[in-house]
């Protein structure tokens, strides 16, 4: 099974690592009059950050290119499914970054390093 993006291949799974934050709780603190201490309210779950990791691989520049459009696509504001080799699923979650830490020749063509910023927001 291969990582996938709304049921979309378009990572390699070289190196590739997904690492997920703890979800967040939100809660809302008072003081009252005639309280001894605080009133604390809890609010749910709130967002959770999730960061991916890995390295591209093209036969050229231009093929390279085309390769991060396809996926800087999907930083639109909108939720997408992301699906990890194992069969791990991560709903709800919008791509806020896409970063190429370096490109470099590689065998018969180019290769890129990236790190993609996830936001998970909460049901």
């Amino acid at each position: 099974m291969a990582v996938t993006l709304d049921g979309q291949a378009i990572f390699d799974e070289q190196g590739l690592t997904i690492i997920a934050d703890s979800p967040n709780r939100a809660s809302l603190e008072r003081a009252i009059a005639g309280l001894d201490g605080v009133l604390s309210i809890d609010l749910g779950v709130r967002s959770r950050q999730i960061r991916q990791t890995g390295t591209l691989r093209a036969p050229s520049r231009a093929a390279m290119h085309t390769r991060i459009q396809a996926i800087t696509e999907f930083i639109d504001g909108t939720t997408h499914i992301l699906t990890t080799a194992e069969g791990r699923e991560f709903a709800h979650i919008r791509m806020d970054t896409f970063k190429k830490i370096a490109e470099y020749p590689g065998g018969p063509g180019i290769v890129a390093d990236y790190e993609i910023a996830y936001t998970q927001l909460g049901d």
